[in-house]
């Protein structure tokens, strides 16, 4: 009888710290159904994959987003960065550098924004949502000087042929996001960097008296949105098989959603990486669907706005 009970309290108490991820469930599940049954192709080996793909790149930008928002930071600078590390991949592959030291200079590239974006915020004291929109606008611009805004072509098909690939019919694409994701839920869960991220994002001043290091934390979160990023921007010009100037713009609002409907609170200190892995496939599938179901792109935009202002006013009204 006892251990029914323990049986009992133990499974309230994961529902309990759970209740987020497992609501964001049965969101994902009931889109899937609907759009499943509203269109015959959803369902479709072909058309899953490609969400897939759509997802990832996504994903992959909203594992760093999240770590940001749970410091209390914002990084609007992701977008940016993913276009950056795009155009130096290919820039140096058709300049005949080898793939490795590309993806690698790519993503050294991707630190210098994320290690500014950390001094501008701890060291300048600017706020994070100014640093990073100057960060935004100086990286996007840099981008269209050094390409004259041209798309740069005839990558290696040993580099574009990697996200069409896939394992036991997984794509490349998602496994990569899939390792990241281990990666955060490492980070979040057993390391010290992943508690005083959480630490600092609840009571700045309580983490400082503690004696948490806070540049370390402030450099961490953004250096490593940014590292994330620049892979996110590899895959992405691997995808179109081309180094888009434009390639990203926008994408830091999809972050931002992904990140907020999967419970990350924007005050700081409340971010899950499962949430926020959730968060991106719900956005994936909600766009993947009304594009099947030939939705107005307009309308879908004023529905995911319309969650994130949902998501936001709700863990306001928790929080009362």
């Amino acid at each position: 009888m006892d251990n029914k009970i323990r049986d009992k309290n133990r499974l309230r108490l994961i529902i309990s710290r759970n209740q987020t991820e497992l609501l964001l469930v049965l969101i994902l599940v009931l889109l899937i159904v609907f759009f499943g049954i509203t269109s015959p192709v959803f369902l479709k080996v072909d058309t899953l994959m490609k969400l897939l793909k759509q997802a990832s790149i996504y994903g992959i930008i909203a594992i760093g987003m999240v770590f940001v928002i749970t410091s209390s930071g914002i990084d609007l600078s992701v977008g940016s960065v993913v276009g950056l590390s795009g155009i130096i991949v290919a820039m140096c592959m058709v300049k005949g550098i080898p793939v490795i030291l590309s993806v690698i200079l790519a993503v050294a590239a991707s630190v210098l924004v994320g290690l500014f974006n950390g001094i501008l915020v701890y060291n300048a004291k600017v706020p994070p949502f100014i640093a990073t929109m100057g960060s935004m606008t100086i990286v996007r611009n840099f981008i269209l000087m050094i390409t004259g805004a041209k798309t740069i072509s005839n990558l290696p098909k040993g580099f574009t042929g990697f996200a069409s690939k896939s394992f036991l019919g997984i794509p490349y694409l998602f496994l990569t996001w899939f390792a990241i994701i281990l990666l955060g839920l490492f980070i979040t869960k057993k390391t010290r960097f992943g508690r005083n991220m959480y630490a600092f994002g609840s009571n700045k001043e309580a983490a400082r008296l503690s004696g948490i290091n806070v540049r370390a934390t402030q450099y961490g979160v953004y250096i490593f949105s940014a590292i994330v990023c620049g892979i996110a921007g590899i895959l992405l010009a691997a995808r179109l098989g081309n180094g888009v100037p434009t390639s990203g713009t926008g994408y830091e609002l999809d972050a931002i959603a992904a990140a907020v409907v999967g419970g990350a609170s924007l005050d700081g200190g409340e971010g899950s990486v499962i949430g926020t892995v959730l968060g991106a496939m719900i956005m994936a599938t909600l766009r993947q669907g009304g594009t099947l179901l030939g939705i107005n792109s307009f309308i879908m935009e004023i529905i995911i706005g319309s969650l994130i202002v949902i998501a936001v006013v709700l863990d306001k009204m928790r929080k009362r």
